[in-house]
């Protein structure tokens, strides 16, 4: 008889049978875990289809690329994007940036993927889409004076239940000097603490050149003003759900990037023109060559490159929706 496969869902329930987890740990587990998470499963997740769970801008393909690796090259001093190795971070299986060009301007190309180490070293400009929207994060509620963490148990009947931590993980502890001693009651925080920590990591080695993340997030002004049911939610077949504990590793789930603390690491760690800008600016003011040949080579006619161009830049669509964050490092940073 065929043995039955393990699911996120078994993995969850049994490192809950003692106590509660945090979302941190428990989305983790929904997104990563060996073989049966959301980012290890050999599925396509990406795409317009309706089999897939959304799409990215990188889905758009070859006109991203254009205007991506036009703006990295012109942010780079002159002549370094010939020397320079282009990274990509969490490139989707199979899939790259630059796999869509004929040629690009840079030395090489290199691609990390899920569960590849990041080491990254010398001339380089290091992309990522949508990464650091994928990794895990605390869930925090204000609750009669204080902040509580919002962590995952198990019921009466051995269901998966949302429980608050009798107290807080020690992540989210060493920062909770940053929290706000008065909020109203309820207000929900949702903390993408794991992608302070990556950045870190990519910070701590031995680089120059340009530092590159397009995603979606907020600042920490607006996430404390804007968002009191926080901004935690799953998509699967392009449908958007608030229930995190629905189906764990059959649903991809996200929250907002917190680009405050990004941008202060970046300036922290001695990064120059830190900038954080809408989708819509980043690839009309750094990839403006690109962009006008796009338009210009389709004037007059219908041109899907164009459409898309469109569709990655306009207001209603992507391009305030989704921001950059970007910054560069010389020889002595």
């Amino acid at each position: 008889m065929k043995e039955a496969q393990t699911t996120v869902e078994d993995i969850v329930r049994a490192r809950c049978q003692s106590a509660p987890i945090s979302y941190r740990d428990y989305i983790e587990l929904a997104l990563y875990s060996e073989d049966c998470g959301y980012y290890t499963q050999l599925a396509q997740r990406v795409g317009r289809s309706p089999e897939h769970d959304f799409y990215t801008a990188e889905s758009l393909g070859r006109v991203f690329a254009k205007l991506v690796s036009t703006a990295a090259a012109e942010l780079l001093p002159p002549g370094e994007a010939a020397a320079s190795t282009f990274f990509e971070i969490a490139a989707e299986p199979g899939s790259s940036l630059l796999s869509h060009l004929k040629k690009h301007p840079f030395r090489a190309e290199q691609v990390i993927r899920q569960g590849d180490q990041l080491q990254i070293v010398g001339k380089v400009v290091i992309f990522a889409n949508e990464w650091l929207d994928a990794l895990p994060f605390h869930r925090l509620i204000f609750r009669e004076g204080a902040w509580r963490e919002r962590g995952v148990g198990l019921n009466t009947a051995g269901e998966l239940t949302e429980v608050l931590l009798a107290q807080l993980s020690p992540e989210v502890a060493a920062v909770a000097d940053r929290l706000p001693a008065h909020i109203e009651d309820g207000y929900e925080l949702d903390l993408p603490l794991a992608a302070e920590a990556a950045l870190a990591e990519l910070l701590s080695q031995d680089w120059q050149g340009l530092l590159l993340f397009f995603d979606y997030g907020r600042t920490w002004t607006s996430l404390l003003q804007d968002h009191p049911s926080g901004t935690a939610r799953t998509y699967k077949q392009h449908a958007q759900g608030n229930d995190l504990l629905a189906s764990p590793g059959d649903c991809d789930i996200t929250c907002d990037v917190n680009w405050t603390p990004l941008m202060a690491q970046m300036e922290a760690a001695g990064l120059q023109s830190v900038v954080l800008e809408s989708q819509e600016s980043f690839l009309v003011k750094r990839a403006q060559r690109a962009a006008e040949a796009i338009v210009s080579d389709s004037a007059g006619s219908f041109s899907h490159d164009r459409q898309t161009l469109l569709e990655l830049i306009h207001p209603a669509n992507m391009g305030q929706r989704f921001q950059v964050l970007w910054g560069l490092r010389d020889d002595a940073g």
